[in-house]
């Protein structure tokens, strides 16, 4: 019914389209993997495993709107991190779109996994992204118009449990 999660699949190669880039030794490689799993775990708990349950007890409506807002603007602690401005507005764009497909998926689904893995895979495989054009431009739109996309499928066709 979810399509067999191909969408998330797309989503998890984004990092890979352009080629890979290893400027990192292994031990770098391994210690930003683990760490990038462990905060997309923690990002998946927080956001949807506490927030979007405790709230989708009152409204649902407003559990879908509150986290995938608080998701996409979490993003703006990348500037913390060094990052370029116009490429963390870029990214708290595709994060808005993200955090309201893992909703949907978590509340037609039922299941945390499939947002803990996807977030956990797209965070991981950052450290091998190549900086071009498509990693620049054509990837944000992907990533901000396949969750949509996928979103509304899901809503479509999935029935409430």
């Amino acid at each position: 019914q979810f399509l067999y999660f191909i969408p998330l699949l797309l989503l998890m190669s984004v990092n890979l389209w352009t080629g890979i880039n290893i400027n990192n030794n292994i031990s770098e490689i391994i210690f930003f993997i683990i760490s990038m799993i462990c905060v997309g775990f923690l990002e998946e708990i927080i956001f949807r495993g506490f927030l979007f349950q405790m709230m989708s007890k009152d409204s649902l409506h407003h559990a879908i709107i509150v986290t995938s807002l608080t998701f996409g603007i979490g993003h703006i602690l990348n500037l913390l991190n060094g990052a370029e401005l116009i490429p963390t507005i870029i990214q708290i764009i595709y994060a808005l779109s993200t955090g309201y497909m893992f909703a949907i998926i978590l509340h037609k689904g039922n299941s945390l996994w499939p947002c803990i893995i996807t977030h956990s895979v797209v965070n991981s495989l950052s450290i091998f992204n190549t900086t071009s054009i498509v990693s620049t431009y054509i990837a944000p739109i992907i990533l901000t118009i396949v969750p949509i996309l996928y979103s509304i499928y899901i809503n479509k066709t999935i029935k409430e449990k």
